[in-house]
């Protein structure tokens, strides 16, 4: 029947206390008066980096990491899109790892003139608030193909900063004066480390209120529910009561066009569910808020031939991989999955020695028909946003699958290979 509406189905399987701490949190928090985006206020210029942007006006301003006189500063190229009308401060920021290309080429595809020209999404002349987008924020990591920046720490690792620290602090410190201090929301685009790769995916800590908004806001299907790491630029943000989300899809060095299509889609998203930009957002059928995933890892050393990727949908018992060697003629060993669940991310590297992780695996026991009804002919769940039209759905349209368990074997977003991690959360202790 025409205008009739789906009815939700709510699976609660998320842990108790998490989703009672969740449940708290949103009942305790009151929405902050923003008198500043009332459209009746005045609004006007902007100024970054002492440079004006006028309403109704797009700028690029570049702005040096380093505060030197001599030697490379390492500008760095910050768009700003200043509305005609009062809203928030979305600051959407892309390579903060220098090899991962998810984000450097979803804000390059959200600054061209399809998305920025005259009736484009993102056209500031029909725009409320302010849009900063920032394509590469490690930009000597971009240049060398590098994860680190030149003293191989993590810059995601290094915040708040210390503007007399090293040079990754300094950096971090510069980020945050500049970009973080005055957001109102914050999208980090990444991709997976090297030697794997992710599906498109959100992460949120959904116990801070307004992050679980603008995680549920992006509109797709896989939410992971994770505290941010320590010295990590989600959680400096949160910390300063910044709704802040990371996405996640693909993998590095290489560019994921589908990963790439979600990112935009997903921003945009952010942007009309916060009234910035025209029109409703699209909602996925369903979504995942996972309290809890497993890292399948290889029992031996070899070489390792994957049978699924990203985004797979698996059942209990499916050999996911093998793993050979070729000192070992006619000898073999299985993966299999533990249960019914979703591959949120496999290896792509296929050296492995015994224990090196071969998948990140999300079990879904209860829901994995839904799951089914929305794959391709590989399996692969097939993301909103990846595919030509996204519908708008009502919040009430939904389904809503919380999947409980713990992070097991390792962080949600824990690195596979970490550089000079000692230094690094030496560092942070003295920060």
């Amino acid at each position: 029947m025409a205008g009739k509406k789906r009815r939700v189905r709510v699976a609660h399987e998320l842990p108790k206390d998490r989703r009672l701490a969740i449940k708290k949190a949103l009942q305790e928090h009151e929405s902050e008066a923003r008198p500043e985006w009332d459209r009746t206020s005045d609004w006007g210029e902007v100024r970054f980096m002492r440079k004006r942007i006028k309403k109704g006006e797009m700028r690029t301003i570049h702005m040096p990491l380093l505060d030197v006189d001599m030697g490379d500063s390492w500008p760095i190229p910050v768009t700003v899109l200043q509305g005609i009308r009062p809203g928030p401060v979305v600051t959407i920021i892309g390579g903060t790892h220098g090899d991962e290309l998810t984000g450097p080429s979803a804000c390059t595809n959200l600054l061209s003139a399809k998305f920025t020209g005259i009736d484009g999404a993102l056209d500031p002349k029909t725009m409320a608030g302010t849009v900063r987008i920032v394509p590469v924020l490690n930009l000597p990591g971009y240049r060398s193909k590098s994860r680190y920046f030149p003293d191989g720490r993590d810059l995601n690792r290094a915040f708040p900063g210390l503007s007399k620290g090293s040079t990754t602090s300094r950096v971090a410190y510069t980020v945050r004066k500049n970009l973080i201090n005055d957001s109102d929301v914050i999208i980090d685009l990444h991709s997976a480390a090297t030697g794997r790769s992710n599906m498109p995916q959100i992460r949120g800590d959904l116990s801070h209120p307004e992050s679980n908004l603008i995680a549920k806001a992006f509109g797709i299907e896989v939410i992971l529910d994770s505290r941010p790491p320590k010295g990590s630029l989600r959680r400096i943000a949160n910390e300063m009561d910044i709704a802040a989300v990371t996405y996640e899809g693909g993998g590095a060095n290489r560019l994921d066009q589908n990963a790439v299509k979600v990112a935009v889609h997903g921003c945009l998203n952010v942007l009309r569910a916060l009234k910035v930009i025209p029109k409703n957002p699209s909602r996925p059928r369903f979504r995942l808020n996972a309290g809890g995933s497993k890292w399948l890892r290889a029992g031996e050393g070899g070489l390792l031939d994957m049978f699924v990727g990203p985004g797979s949908v698996v059942m209990k018992g499916d050999v996911v991989a093998t793993i050979s060697d070729p000192g070992s003629p006619g000898l073999s060993v299985d993966i299999v999955a533990p249960e019914d669940g979703l591959m949120i991310c496999t290896a792509t590297n296929p050296f492995v020695t015994a224990g090196t992780p071969v998948g990140h695996f999300l079990p879904v026991t209860k829901h994995i028909d839904l799951l089914k009804t929305q794959i391709d002919d590989r399996n692969i769940l097939m993301v909103n946003g990846s595919q030509e039209e996204a519908m708008w759905r009502d919040e009430n349209e939904m389904v809503e699958i919380d999947v409980k368990g713990e992070w097991s074997g390792g962080s949600v977003d824990a690195e596979w290979n970490r550089i000079n991690a000692d230094e690094t959360e030496q560092e942070e202790g003295e920060s």
